[in-house]
């Protein structure tokens, strides 16, 4: 494996983008924050929303853009932003997890949010369609988002289309912040979204053949790209235009209009591997996937934290390394007992399919233990 010289971003991410220096991608991005017009760009986005506004079926509903939203530090910058920033009036769309992984937490933080004033579209997929779903893709692809990313992400342009409303505002163009999949565009147009690694274009074909029947994916099935065109919707990451929209600024935004974080032993850092208590507050599971990443591409959630706090200064590279080592890949026993028992294996048949997605290039057995071959630096 290498590493990036400046942060922790690793080779091993797929589709990443390494310079002949040894620079990763986002940190090339982030070295020429200083060069961008970022008035121009607010410019940009301002004319955005004036098109919004005047697009608008005022027939069909009385909102200019629709937030997808989960009740996190991102939905709460995002919606405010689109409300008191851009004067835009925004319709919330969140699509709720089964009772058995929202957390409590989720559900509060979602209810704050919406009491600051916003409607909102609550949608439900069928609970036990959706673990199927979910079962199917950790089974098959150690990543059991591949079949919830699905429905988050065309639940929006569904009610967009729906409703005829002309504008959805997503939160960061990750492969500008994260790295890889540069398919879905380098600047603010989320209208390709839909190609990424994980949405592969909408594709519900796997999960028609093993799980479910055509009927019941509704909210799974991404709406079809001569529909999006006919109807004229307009989907934008607000990220790009907004220079100050990270993970930092986000929380403490959120945070002082009301986002509640992670307490007690769901706040232990090393339970839940990652160095914040502000992010991934809705729903446990994510903690799991974030470890089998780590089985895949040795790296997890504590790099791409810190590799971010590294591009704005907040900390240095040598004290970002001994975090990411203490705290990569690291899952609390419960939670694995949690996602067992919601979808109906033992845990001894999780760590076997789990196992199986390690990456042999890059792990080894040693003293009846996995460890990488080679760690951080």
């Amino acid at each position: 494996m290498r590493w990036c010289k400046k942060c922790l971003e690793p080779d091993t991410r797929p589709d990443c983008i390494f310079d002949d220096e040894g620079v990763c991608f986002p940190c090339k991005v982030s070295e020429n924050v200083g060069e961008i017009d970022w008035q121009a760009r607010r410019q940009e986005l301002e004319k955005i929303a004036r098109w919004a506004k005047s697009n608008r079926n005022r027939q069909r509903s009385c909102y200019d853009v629709i937030i997808p939203v989960s009740g996190g530090k991102d939905s709460h910058r995002q919606s405010l932003y689109a409300r008191e920033e851009l004067g835009l009036r925004p319709l919330l769309v969140t699509l709720a997890y089964p009772p058995e992984q929202q957390t409590k937490l989720g559900a509060d933080n979602l209810a704050n949010l919406i009491g600051l004033g916003f409607d909102c579209f609550y949608i439900s997929p069928a609970p036990e369609v959706w673990r199927r779903m979910v079962k199917f893709a950790f089974m098959e692809y150690g990543n059991w988002c591949v079949a919830t990313e699905l429905a988050l992400h065309s639940a929006a342009p569904k009610v967009g289309i729906l409703y005829d409303i002309p504008l959805i505002i997503y939160g960061e163009n990750y492969a500008l912040t994260w790295g890889g999949d540069s398919s879905i565009g380098l600047d603010g147009d989320a209208n390709r979204m839909k190609y990424s690694h994980t949405l592969k274009g909408g594709d519900v074909e796997p999960f028609l053949q093993r799980e479910c029947s055509d009927d019941l994916l509704y909210w799974h099935r991404y709406p079809a790209d001569d529909l999006i065109k006919r109807s004229e919707l307009r989907m934008i990451f607000l990220g790009y235009y907004l220079r100050d929209f990270n993970d930092l600024t986000n929380g403490k935004l959120a945070i002082q209009r009301g986002l509640q974080q992670r307490t007690g032993e769901d706040a232990i850092l090393e339970d839940i591997g990652q160095t914040r208590t502000d992010d991934a507050l809705d729903d446990d599971f994510v903690i799991i996937n974030q470890m089998v990443k780590y089985f895949k591409f040795g790296f997890g959630k504590a790099s791409e934290q810190l590799s971010l706090m590294v591009r704005l200064g907040a900390i240095s590279r040598d004290k970002a390394l001994v975090l990411s080592r203490r705290l990569d890949g690291k899952c609390a026993p419960r939670y694995i007992k949690r996602f067992c028992n919601y979808i109906g294996i033992t845990e001894e048949e999780f760590w076997v399919v789990a196992d199986s997605y390690r990456n042999p290039e890059i792990w080894e057995r040693c003293d009846d233990q996995w460890i990488l071959k080679e760690q951080p630096r």
